[in-house]
């Protein structure tokens, strides 16, 4: 495989893009041409654990790592034993794609939990790297390394779709949409006519609302402290909302609903906003935290004499093979809004460019082109 760009994290500095050599696919694993990469949240979650040095027990802190995860593409090439896909394919990517039926949470119908995902963690451990430096090792953050020109991943993470699908837009399917979505239908399960609110309106959070919609929730209170991203949440289904920075979104919420919140989802990963989604829903209840939370969440115990429930959510709860192409489906048959999502395209070259307007808040998703089609 000759040299590819990518954008590479090292400590502190900026990430900057650099030359790296990625290996040719080995038994089991696809290589693909990346048509798109979403800027997601956790991608920042994940620089920021990098350079506090705080990545989750049992990752090898690396001394670089190429991030990027919401990805679709082409491709080019399979390795001995591939049946799922072919050269040519149009393909999202599941960035932690499962064993198929060897562990106990996948034998039982939850792959989305699964213990031994399929991929001799190379992605996690840094053992059998796929990308490297002058024989130095780069870790595949997050599990793809989307924020290059191509990547290689197990068969299992290539998920077939029509080849008539926008690469450049269903790439969100591979994380926001899906996880959204899913944590409202899969996780949830909330019932139609359900009053419900979600705090955070950036991709994932816009994908609770539309979820809820389709689900076809009564009340949808949108929650953040940006009036343009309550804007962007009346596009995608919201009927109420709450700016946060004027007054307690708990009190303002539960009044919209006249103290009846039925499901409220955390879309941020914070523990005083996973404070607030539990206490702001009735009794009998369900909080439901989607954001990656790095801190305690405390609640009061006497409130679980209520029946309230506080849940998490990874994921979406979703089966790749079975979930990915549906949601393909659903956004071409005019179902689900994904265009309405991509806030700014840019080039590889502009992606701190990205991370900046994610942190002042100007856009809901930005999409990168690594390689240019």
């Amino acid at each position: 495989m000759p040299e590819m760009n990518a954008a590479v994290l090292r400590s502190a500095d900026p990430l900057a893009v650099e030359s790296v050599e990625l290996t040719e696919p080995r038994a089991g694993e696809v290589l693909i041409k990346i048509a798109a990469c979403g800027v997601c949240h956790s991608d920042l979650h994940w620089i920021n654990n990098f350079r506090n040095n705080s990545l989750p027990a049992g990752i090898v802190a690396p001394k670089a790592a190429i991030l990027g995860h919401e990805v679709a593409g082409i491709v080019e090439e399979i390795g001995p034993g591939v049946t799922a896909v072919a050269p040519g394919d149009h393909v999202v990517v599941g960035f932690r794609p499962n064993c198929g039926g060897n562990c106990f949470y996948c034998i039982n119908g939850t792959p989305w939990l699964c213990e031994r995902p399929d991929d001799p963690d190379r992605a996690y451990t840094g053992e059998q790297p796929r990308i490297s430096q002058d024989g130095v090792p780069i870790m595949q953050g997050v599990g793809v390394a989307g924020f290059s020109e191509y990547t290689v991943m197990p068969e299992r993470a290539a998920i077939k779709i029509r080849n008539d699908a926008p690469l450049e837009t269903v790439c969100l399917i591979g994380c926001a949409v899906t996880t959204g979505v899913g944590a409202v239908i899969n996780t949830a399960k909330i019932q139609s006519g359900s009053d419900i609110a979600v705090i955070g309106m950036g991709g994932v959070g816009l994908n609770i609302v539309q979820g809820a919609r389709l689900a076809g929730a009564r009340k949808i209170i949108a929650i953040d402290t940006m009036d343009n991203k309550l804007d962007m949440a009346a596009n995608f289904g919201a009927t109420h909302f709450v700016n946060a920075s004027e007054g307690d979104p708990v009190e303002k919420a539960r009044g919209i609903a006249n103290g009846y919140i039925d499901y409220a989802f955390e879309a941020i990963g914070l523990g005083a906003t996973c404070r607030q989604a539990f206490d702001m829903v009735r009794d009998g209840g369900t909080a439901v935290v989607v954001g990656v939370v790095g801190q305690d969440i405390t609640v009061p115990g006497r409130a679980f004499l209520r029946e309230k429930k506080l849940i998490g959510s990874f994921y979406g709860s979703n089966s790749l093979q079975r979930d990915i192409p549906k949601l393909v489906d659903l956004y071409m048959d005019g179902k689900i809004m994904v265009d309405e999502l991509i806030s700014k395209r840019r080039p590889l070259n502009e992606i701190n460019e990205a991370f900046d307007d994610m942190l002042v808040g100007e856009v809901a998703r930005s999409v990168l082109h690594p390689s240019g089609i």
